[in-house]
């Protein structure tokens, strides 16, 4: 079973991405800050992480670039959802190209297609 990290500091978006992915085979670790999922990165490696930008200790941003200077966890693909427009973050693509945007309004399907996409 392929195991995905929700990194969000507010409750309701991790019960919303969960109910998103009902049904999957998706194994769901919820955590609410970047430091709180880097230290779960040692106890559960999971084969995607979803992120926000914002969060309160420790950005998104910043949680992408720890991973990805991680040559242990570096292959582990991202999707950043955020309110704010990806423009300020395009140079993330630097580091990984793979790196996937999505605005935290997007439906189930837009989910589902870019989660299979990345872990099948």
């Amino acid at each position: 079973m392929k195991t995905i990290m929700i990194v969000d500091d507010e409750q309701p978006i991790h019960d919303r991405y969960s109910k998103m992915l009902e049904g999957s085979d998706y194994e769901i670790i919820t955590v609410y800050e970047g430091d709180e999922a880097l230290s779960m990165l040692e106890q559960k490696r999971p084969d995607l992480i979803i992120t926000d930008i914002t969060l309160n200790m420790m950005t998104g941003d910043t949680l992408f670039l720890c991973i990805k200077n991680m040559p242990e966890y570096e292959d582990i693909p991202v999707i950043m959802a955020s309110d704010f427009s990806p423009q300020p973050y395009e140079n993330l693509r630097m580091v990984d190209p793979d790196l996937v945007f999505l605005d935290k309004a997007f439906t189930r399907e837009e989910l589902v297609k870019e989660v299979k996409a990345k872990i099948g």
